[in-house]
């Protein structure tokens, strides 16, 4: 049964089991909590020495101060200037120019153009391109929240924003919504044996997400109504990772190495089926135009697959299939302002980030970050990207592209950093860890609030969902 969580009073936090740790929770600061009233020094009656002042003569004391500081004229120092204004003016009155002009310079021929008036006139008209001033990126989360019993599985996805700012977190057997525009927190579904949750991932509209389970089963919920939809199976071991193409369709990857292309509209749900990961697959991302499918697995392989193969009934061919990671790859991004570049990151034993050409298959750069690379984040305003990391730092890290140079390290969990999600207008991050906090960060900069707001593209009322009945 869905639930909003209400404030606890004291007698409920007595005898819940989340008394001491409350999902969603905002935990308070170290630094508020570290903080004392002063008190004063136990039998004595002043706390600090003031001077009195009742007998001092602030008179005499300005006067001796002013007539200390003074320096009397003399005929010897009246001489030194005279001297000197001579023999640097060259003029006992010393009111002579160190620079001026004899006589005006002789003005130009009639009919004379000056051959380079054009470029001398282009280069006054083109007014000089403003220096973009340095952005300032905050060192600590805006917020942290309490994420009890989130599981510790690199293979997992259970962190996701959905269009609507609404935050979904998976914590053990329960999925939780939390609203980032009022930081109301509500329960969204809860499992029994089926679990636990191992992927969730909202849907274009913001209103529908899917959930994979441990038990192979892929659920559609409704998130205003707090109600299941449907049921989507087709796998036999757990779903670890999700991915919407923009519309309908709805991937799933799981440990059984296959992926499957759902329909949601209708009630033959499976539209495609690819096989060629050997072992667990843990990332799957749709590039922005909804025509290629990217794919991590555990056999440390990435695939690239075409839409419009990966929709057809039998088993479907892979674009690409690159190799050159030496471990896990999960971390996944398309980038979102240029075509065909996608970022992929590799786990413990190859600890980098690589830059791939999806049409042509080639890897365009590589950097080794030092550490697992766990989720990747593009920026939607700046050419950057985010990657979050695992030991031994446990850092988020900002890279400028395509230089690759790091512009900041950010840290504060105490276990790897598994996943990132980032909010409808692209400027703050959400990080989840292994440490069981949700921290949220303030990393692509803030809205420019000088200028006019720029027209949101609004989602259609109409759902995808509704585009045809589900049956």
């Amino acid at each position: 049964m869905a639930k909003v969580f209400q404030t606890p009073t004291k007698s409920v936090l007595q005898s819940s089991r989340w008394s001491e740790r409350l999902p969603l929770r905002e935990q308070a600061s170290p630094d508020f909590l570290s903080r004392k009233t002063p008190r004063k020094t136990p039998g004595c009656h002043n706390d600090r020495f003031i001077p009195t002042r009742k007998n001092v003569d602030l008179d005499l004391a300005n006067y001796l101060l002013a007539k200390e500081n003074s320096v009397a004229a003399s005929p010897r120092n009246e001489e030194y200037k005279k001297q000197l204004a001579g023999n640097m003016l060259r003029d006992n009155d010393g009111n002579s120019r160190i620079l001026s002009f004899s006589s005006k310079p002789p003005p130009p021929p009639e009919g004379f153009e000056n051959s380079r008036k054009a470029l001398y006139t282009q280069n006054i008209a083109s007014p000089a391109k403003a220096k973009k001033l340095f952005r300032h990126i905050p060192q600590a989360p805006e917020r942290t929240l309490d994420a009890p019993e989130l599981l510790d599985d690199y293979y997992l996805n259970l962190l996701d924003w959905s269009s609507n700012n609404v935050v979904a977190i998976a914590l053990g057997n329960t999925v939780y919504l939390w609203d980032a525009t009022t930081s109301s927190i509500e329960e969204l579904m809860t499992v029994g044996d089926e679990g636990p949750v191992t992927s969730i991932c909202w849907a274009p509209d913001g209103q529908y997400i899917a959930i994979g389970l441990n038990n192979a089963d892929v659920q559609l919920w409704d998130s205003h109504s707090l109600r299941q939809v449907r049921s989507l199976k087709g796998h036999c071991a757990r779903v670890g990772a999700l991915a919407w193409n923009g519309g309908p369709v709805l991937s799933s990857g799981g440990r059984d190495n296959v992926i499957f292309n759902h329909d949601v509209r209708i009630r033959e749900h499976i539209t495609g089926r690819m096989t060629a990961h050997e072992q667990e697959v843990c990332g799957l991302k749709w590039s922005p135009s909804g025509q290629q499918l990217a794919s991590g697995g555990n056999d440390n392989l990435l695939h690239i697959w075409d839409a419009a193969a990966a929709s057809s009934q039998g088993p479907s061919p892979y674009l690409h299939r690159l190799d050159d990671h030496q471990a896990a790859v999960k971390a996944l991004a398309w980038c979102p302002f240029q075509a065909n570049l996608l970022a992929s990151g590799g786990g413990t034993a190859d600890r980098c980030i690589k830059f791939w050409n999806t049409h042509t298959g080639a890897c365009v750069n590589s950097i080794d970050t030092q550490s697992q690379v766990c989720a990747l984040q593009w920026s939607k305003h700046e050419k950057e990207i985010l990657s979050s990391h695992g030991f031994s730092q446990n850092q988020l890290c900002l890279w400028k592209y395509p230089s690759m140079v790091k512009m900041t390290e950010l840290t504060g969990h105490t276990s790897r950093v598994l996943h990132l999600a980032q909010s409808p207008d692209g400027y703050t991050i959400a990080s989840a860890a292994g440490d069981e906090t949700l921290r949220f960060w303030q990393v692509f900069g803030s809205p420019d609030m000088s200028r006019l707001p720029a027209k949101v593209k609004t989602v259609d009322s109409r759902s995808i969902l509704h585009s045809r009945n589900i049956r």
